[in-house]
């Protein structure tokens, strides 16, 4: 090994015994950008690919576009569930009311109307069983999976809703070229749309 290697070596961060907690996720040096924690285990997100981003763009829009008094729409902000679980979804609306200023990093779920996970090769699992699971026990009121159909590369949305009595989302709906729900609130949004971004 030559004295430039060493100079260029990561210094990865050593758990604690029982994990990291959400404190440990805002507080530890040098986590690249949008870490997760989830069951007391950071989770780095690799490099985001063009449908991620553009989606997220596309969401963002649209529900923005008609969103009533007293909502917010974030996005990629940590969302604290319990002290051992801090993930970030894609896309969150909130209540205007938990909004605290611009150096504020994360949201508590209590405050989170609507999840959106934009589904990526690395994050396929976490985002189709893990979060939501933990969204929902949460008690997170809905929640939107996003994929990308392979044949026109636009976004598939599934949508749940929270089941109040056993705590776990119902699917309620499939969305492929429009998406209409009144959940959180009245919301239309053009998925063909990604074609132009």
């Amino acid at each position: 090994m030559t004295a430039e290697s060493v100079k260029h070596r990561v210094q990865w961060p050593v758990p604690p015994q029982d994990g990291y907690t959400v404190d440990d996720l805002f507080t530890l040096p040098d986590l690249p950008p949008h870490t997760e924690l989830i069951d007391g285990s950071l989770v780095f997100v690799s490099p985001q690919r063009a449908f991620h981003a553009d989606a997220i763009d596309l969401l963002v829009n649209g529900l923005r576009s008609s969103l009533p008094t007293g909502f917010r729409v974030k996005r990629e902000m940590t969302v604290v569930l319990d002290n051992r679980n801090g993930p970030e979804p894609d896309v969150s609306v909130i209540r205007a009311d938990a909004v605290t200023g611009p150096g504020q990093t994360k949201y508590e779920a209590k405050d989170v109307l609507l999840a959106i996970e934009v589904v990526s090769p690395d994050s396929e699992s976490r985002d189709r069983t893990t979060k939501p699971q933990k969204y929902a026990a949460a008690e997170i009121p809905n929640f939107w999976r996003v994929e990308e159909n392979g044949a026109s590369g636009r976004p598939v949305i599934h949508v749940y809703e929270l089941d109040p009595l056993t705590r776990a989302y119902i699917h309620t709906g499939m969305h492929r070229d429009r998406i209409k729900t009144d959940k959180p609130y009245d919301i239309d949004i053009d998925l063909t749309a990604i074609d132009n971004l």
